[in-house]
């Protein structure tokens, strides 16, 4: 086919932020496109470069010789002192009875509905409301023989059987078509062909405005990085639980069976044993060594005496007890920032310290936030030494935490408490230190956040201690767990936060929660007594439903990959639709009766 119109690399901006930038596309012989985005997204702008209203910026648009074109804008310019008349009939430059014995010029006027203005073809343009005037104009361009069409919103002031007349003409005639449009019926009508326009970019999909949102569907799936970053996390996440101590979920046995599914692929969460290896090259033998230490409050009440503390290369503490037991305090010892006395602290040669504090008081206020990311590191190394290793950037390391490029340029006064803490964290691991000490890094830190931060350490090289009042955060990135009691001394807790829990409730501490501590260790949870028979068909009903659900997911499972294999295909689209949508509302309606029968005899 011809190609009637050919954009190559060309870009436009008003203002600061470009409409199209390096956009190259080009509009061939037949072709009917609809032109889809969000308002001020370029849309009209691309249109009027394609028509040579409006010059590109940059790039170059080219035509082919003795392209017939007619171009319709929301502008509503029409020459001033003409007639209706004139400016829909006067391009055909023919006698009056000529076009009044041409169907095709008759159906235009009534399809338009020119034939009914007050006055008819001898009215004044001068006279006519805006809205009449934009279907004056589109009646001029429509009784032309075309090569291609341009139209901003042409169903604008139609009534519904003006835009069903215009969706048939433009479908029936051999024109190419360029359209705008909001509507969407009009849209899946006419367009073989969907441009959508966003962020200076213009993507390009098959088919009509159902086809559009079924590929855009499927593009965004796979082509949204962040969107993937997230679920991939969510399935770290998953594969995390599972593989832990079994007291950490009491999914339904549906539940637990389809996780093993979706996170049969997905490695550890970490590759130990390289990382411990790598962080060993990176600091040797000796780390920070605490030997015979005491610390004090300034009041001079002994928080810890006699410590010898070691830390090994790779390893991955977490510390916990209640406030006022001196974990701020060790941190600080470790760092070399309070005394031991009596005892001594001794560092590696080549230890570097990463410490995020709890004040906010070592940030740069004079600087815009990526400025401050960069004044630490321009790029820095995740994964170091294992199979996952990659080199990220400031910028994205920023964005990861949280901030947006655009919230970048912000200047590190305007942050708020919450980002003023993303932003001190960031600066930290931008440093790329070889000991991580963190004290409360999930302050301030929303959920997506959370998983960000623990997928970077994940894939940190280092010696890391961590304080934190979140369980979650303790067992998710630590592999052992220290606790200060309050007796002097540093306990290790190979059962990690449950021996905690426990060891406090012993000590009869009553701002923990004892009561539930203790039931679940003692037993002391009476079971209620059951009716046999009852509880008999219970459970048969709930393998009844968990034999269905498998069944639906199988099925569901099936859909996906048949929609996967009929992209092109929207009619066999739309029937896989259907039948998924009815498959997934019978799955979860047998969910919801598994889990109330699991409620009541699970």
């Amino acid at each position: 086919m011809t190609n009637l119109v050919n954009a190559e690399k060309i870009s436009k901006s008003f203002g600061i932020a470009p409409l199209l930038e390096s956009v190259s596309l080009g509009v061939q012989e037949g072709q009917r496109i609809g032109v889809v985005g969000l308002n001020g997204g370029g849309k009209t702008t691309m249109l009027e470069i394609l028509a040579g209203i409006t010059e590109p910026d940059s790039g170059r648009v080219s035509r082919v010789g003795g392209l017939r074109m007619a171009v319709v804008t929301q502008r509503g310019v029409l020459p001033p002192g003409a007639t209706v008349g004139d400016v829909v009939l006067g391009p055909l430059d023919i006698p009056e009875h000529e076009w009044a014995s041409d169907v095709r010029v008759r159906a235009v006027l009534a399809g338009i509905g020119i034939d009914r203005l007050d006055g008819g073809l001898e009215r004044s343009v001068e006279e006519l409301s805006g809205g009449q005037r934009r279907r004056v104009a589109l009646a001029a361009a429509l009784v032309q023989d075309l090569d291609l069409l341009i139209l901003d919103e042409p169903t604008n002031h139609l009534d519904v059987e003006g835009v069903q007349w215009l969706a048939d003409h433009v479908v029936n005639r051999r024109s190419a078509l360029v359209v705008v449009t909001h509507d969407r019926w009009f849209l899946d009508t006419v367009a073989t062909r969907t441009w959508e326009v966003a962020h200076g970019s213009v993507t390009e999909y098959e088919g009509g405005y159902n086809d559009w949102i079924y590929a855009r569907a499927e593009r965004g799936r796979l082509a949204d990085a962040a969107e993937e970053r997230r679920r991939n996390l969510a399935r770290k996440e998953l594969a995390w639980l599972r593989r832990g101590p079994p007291a950490r979920t009491s999914k339904p046995k549906y539940r637990i069976e389809a996780a093993e599914k979706l996170i049969a692929d997905v490695p550890p969460v970490r590759d130990s044993v390289a990382l411990s290896s790598f962080a060993k090259r990176r600091l040797g033998r000796v780390v920070i060594e605490l030997e015979d230490a005491t610390l004090r409050t300034p009041d001079d009440r002994v928080l810890v005496e006699d410590l010898t503390w070691r830390l090994q290369p790779g390893e991955r503490i977490g510390l916990v007890g209640i406030n006022g037991s001196g974990k701020t305090t060790l941190l600080r010892a470790l760092a070399g920032e309070v005394p031991v006395d009596p005892g001594r602290r001794k560092e590696g040669t080549t230890v570097s310290i990463g410490w995020l504090r709890q004040e906010l008081d070592d940030l740069p206020t004079d600087m815009r936030v990526l400025e401050a990311v960069e004044d630490v590191a321009g790029r820095i190394t995740i994964g170091a030494g294992t199979k996952q290793e990659k080199e990220i950037s400031a910028g994205q390391l920023a964005e990861r935490l949280g901030f947006s490029p655009a919230r970048q340029r912000t200047p590190v006064g305007d942050l708020s408490g919450g980002e003023r803490r993303r932003l001190q964290l960031t600066r930290v691991l931008m440093a790329q230190p070889n000991v991580l000490l963190l004290d409360e890094p999930t302050n301030d830190l929303d959920i997506d956040t959370l998983q960000q931060l623990e997928d970077i350490l994940d894939g940190w090289a280092g010696t890391m201690v961590v304080i934190s009042h979140d369980r979650y955060l303790i067992e998710r990135i630590c592999d052992s767990t220290w606790a200060l009691f309050g007796d002097g001394g540093l306990t290790n807790l190979p059962g990690g936060i449950e021996s905690y829990l426990q060891r406090r409730a012993r000590q009869g501490d009553n701002s923990t929660p004892v009561s539930s501590v203790a039931g679940r260790a003692d037993g002391a949870v009476a079971a209620p007594v059951r009716d046999a028979g009852a509880e008999r068909d219970a459970q048969k009903a709930m393998k009844r439903l968990e034999r269905q659900i498998a069944k639906f997911d199988t099925r569901e499972t099936e859909l996906h990959a048949l929609l996967a294999a009929s992209a092109t295909d929207s009619q066999r689209l739309r029937e896989l639709d259907a039948e998924l949508t009815a498959v997934v509302a019978e799955k979860e309606t047998a969910e919801v009766e598994w889990m109330e029968l699991a409620e009541e005899w699970g």
